[in-house]
Formats: C-alpha cells, sequence, structure tokens
C-alpha cells in the first residue's frame, strides 16, 4: 500500500522552488537533501522519481528543490503531485500509542457502551491536531472525532477497533 507523505500545493518564486504540504511525522527524513521521492501527478498512474537538492522552511511549510526542476514553470507542472512511500518499507512504531494513517483506515467505531458509531475513512491532520473523520453507520454523514486520549481511550489494531468517549454534542446530528 502506498502512503502520501506530503503534496505539492504550487510554486514558490522564480527558481522551481515547491511549496510542500507535509503528510508525515518525519518530514527532516522524507524531504532531507539528497532524499529520493517518488511522486505522482493528479490523475496519472505512472510514477516519476525526484531528488531533493534543497529543503528549508517559510511560513510552516517546506519549500523545497527537486533536481531537474529550476524554473516556476517547471515547478508549476508539478502542482498536486502527492510523493509516496510504500507502506511495507514503514518501520513499526515503538510507541503503542502512535499509529500510521493506513492502520487506522477502516476501523469500526465504537461507543464505551459497545454501540456502533461508524468507520474511520481518513485521519485528517490539522493545524489544532489530528482528527478521525468517521462515516457514520446510521446515515453516512461524516463525523469528526478529535484524535485526543480523552475522546478516544483506546485503539486496538488487531482488534480493527476504535473506542471513543465523546463530550456532549459531539455526534449530536446539525
Amino acid at each position: 500500500m502506498e502512503l502520501v507523505v506530503g503534496r505539492v500545493a504550487k510554486s514558490h518564486g522564480v527558481r522551481g522552488e515547491l511549496v510542500i504540504e507535509v503528510r508525515t511525522d518525519e518530514p527532516e527524513q522524507r524531504f532531507a537533501p539528497g532524499a529520493l521521492l517518488r511522486g505522482r501527478l493528479p490523475r496519472a498512474k505512472a510514477l516519476q522519481e525526484y531528488t531533493i537538492e534543497s529543503v528549508r522552511e517559510h511560513s510552516g511549510r517546506l519549500l523545497v528543490r527537486l533536481r531537474g526542476i529550476e524554473d516556476r514553470a517547471a515547478a508549476d507542472a508539478l502542482r498536486g503531485t502527492v510523493f509516496l512511500v510504500d507502506s511495507a518499507d514503514l518501520p513499526p512504531s515503538d510507541d503503542p500509542d502512535e499509529f500510521y494513517d493506513h492502520e487506522l483506515e477502516g476501523l469500526t467505531v465504537r461507543l464505551t457502551d459497545g454501540s456502533v458509531v461508524g468507520e474511520v475513512t481518513e485521519v485528517l491532520h490539522s493545524a489544532a491536531g489530528e482528527l478521525l473523520s468517521v462515516r457514520a453507520a446510521d446515515d453516512g454523514r461524516e463525523i469528526l472525532i478529535p484524535f485526543v486520549t480523552a475522546i478516544v481511550p483506546t485503539v486496538s489494531i488487531a482488534d480493527r477497533l476504535v473506542v471513543i468517549d465523546p463530550p456532549e454534542g459531539l455526534l449530536d446530528k446539525e
């Protein structure tokens, strides 16, 4: 399974730098000078390989220069490109309370009383923290659940289960 570690948001400047939306907990490893990236343009099937020449932080994002991307036009052509890693290449986590996004997707979400809430469809990364996007079992609506211990006390990858103890109103239909 391929996992997205970053996405080209847009070009930056006139010398071919790319603004990268980071989607990994290890940006210093994935986006290091000399690192090889595998990227796919939107709606493309084939992967391209890119070598990172330089990286710097700017306004909470990474600015990356890739070998062979020398100007704004070349950088603009990469807009929307996603950079991928194979999940088989990822080391297992040493922390039992840390999970890769793909491990959570597809898990059943239940309340502490055992009633089914729905299924995790995606893990969203925001400035405020991670959110579990859950498709409600009863009507298919999206429910966003903050992925914090106070609300998500139990995650069992082996049992394919997430147990939540939501505060009042979190699951209410609006």
